[in-house]
């Protein structure tokens, strides 16, 4: 390498400084992320590219949505780039003195480069973007809709706590019956005909008038029974009726957003592979897609298992042994999806083959039986490794060959 581009970036602004190959400072100064910047950034890097007969090294640290501006400045105009993460600049930049600030990280980090074997970073086709974009969306609605059911189930027990023992708190027919009841005072208002047209009326599904006809009762015998603790009159019933009208918009927006996903998955050999395993649907799918992202950029299946977070993190210091665990510095929502997808999988284990729950049951069974979450993490990691084979190899999962493998 003959000159090294390093940025220390902040909001809106990025300290950049140019070391040529003798390791020394060529220039210090600041950059605005804006067009006009950013193009005199391009005419410097071209100017170096020109006077060295190659492309400088450019190295940053990730700084989440502050670095994605001078990323993708870096993708457009096709420059090569090293992102690092915040815990590996800290580690290669360590020093036994060193002062914080903008100016001396972008020099710690010029000077690193020299003495670190630093990989160029991945750069991923647009579509994964897309997928992450989505797959966070769908997290974001997630967590507002469980503090929004949180909200509601607090009002319901003073309005009407009967509601959610007659019916499923996540259904669709739930969230219309508290817009439509949210206290016994309006059904007893209500004919048993009217109550049963209403929640006809009112339910998006293929609601028969039988089906109606018993949920109204069952709604009546509730409310004659019920004894609540505010009026129907209260502000409360109606700011429960504004939760549960929220809570469904959040969910139809859910369901569109997995659609959406699935529509741009379709043809893509990881949605192939993901959903050709039992217990694995659209849903969970698109979502592993979203985080993981283009796992060809890893080169082995370890490589993955340390995104994850569930490489093992071994201590030992003389006579002290600590008990091994995994590491959790990865994607924690990644792995609370393949978590929640590996209990899945045991639920459906008399519906379906699959060698990975086999795992499972050799684990819990063998002389000295693993926990529970100690044996589904380890097929978390098997399923890791298979998955990374079959989807860089292009095969969909076939249970026979599996087992044969195994």
């Amino acid at each position: 390498m003959k000159h090294v581009l390093a940025f220390d970036v902040s909001m809106g602004k990025s300290t950049m400084v140019i070391y040529n190959h003798y390791k020394k400072c060529e220039f210090e100064g600041e950059i605005n992320h804006n067009k006009l910047s950013f193009k005199a950034l391009n005419e410097k890097i071209c100017e170096i590219t020109k006077l060295d007969g190659q492309a400088p090294e450019i190295v940053f640290e990730a700084s989440g949505v502050y670095s994605r501006p001078l990323e993708y400045f870096f993708q457009t105009e096709g420059y090569p780039y090293h992102r690092v993460s915040p815990l590996e600049a800290n580690l290669q930049t360590a020093s036994m003195r060193r002062h914080k600030t903008d100016k001396s990280d972008a020099h710690e980090l010029a000077k690193s480069h020299f003495r670190t074997e630093r990989t160029t970073t991945y750069q991923e086709e647009n579509y994964y973007k897309q997928m992450r974009a989505l797959t966070r969306y769908y997290d974001e609605l997630e967590s507002e809709s469980t503090n929004l059911f949180s909200r509601m189930h607090a009002i319901l027990q003073l309005s009407f706590p009967e509601l959610e023992h007659l019916f499923s708190k996540r259904s669709a027919l739930f969230l219309n019956i508290v817009q439509l009841y949210p206290h016994p005072d309006e059904v007893l208002e209500c004919s048993k005909t009217v109550i049963r047209n209403r929640l006809k009326a009112n339910t998006k599904k293929n609601l028969s008038l039988t089906r109606a006809e018993e949920k109204g009762i069952g709604l009546l015998h509730a409310a004659q029974n019920s004894y609540p603790a505010i009026s129907k009159e209260d502000v409360r019933c109606e700011q429960v009726r504004d939760y549960a009208k929220r809570i469904s918009d959040l969910k139809e927006k859910k369901e569109q957003i997995i659609k959406q996903m699935a529509e741009l998955s379709k043809g893509r050999i990881e949605f192939q592979v993901l959903t050709s395993f039992p217990g694995i649907g659209e849903v969970t799918a698109v979502r592993l897609i979203g985080e993981i992202g283009d796992l060809r950029r890893f080169q082995n299946h370890k490589q993955l298992n340390a995104y994850v977070g569930i490489d093992i993190m071994r201590y030992q210091s003389g006579n002290t042994f600590y008990k091994d665990k995994i590491n959790k510095r990865g994607n924690n929502k990644l792995r609370k999806i393949l978590y929640f997808m590996i209990q899945t999988m045991i639920k459906l284990r008399k519906k379906t083959n699959n060698h990975i729950i086999e795992y499972y049951d050799k684990l819990k069974t063998q002389p000295h039986g693993k926990p529970h979450k100690v044996a589904s993490i380890a097929c978390v990691n098997k399923f890791l490794k298979v998955a990374f084979h079959l989807i860089t190899h292009n095969i969909t999962y076939d249970y026979e060959a599996a087992s044969t493998c195994s």
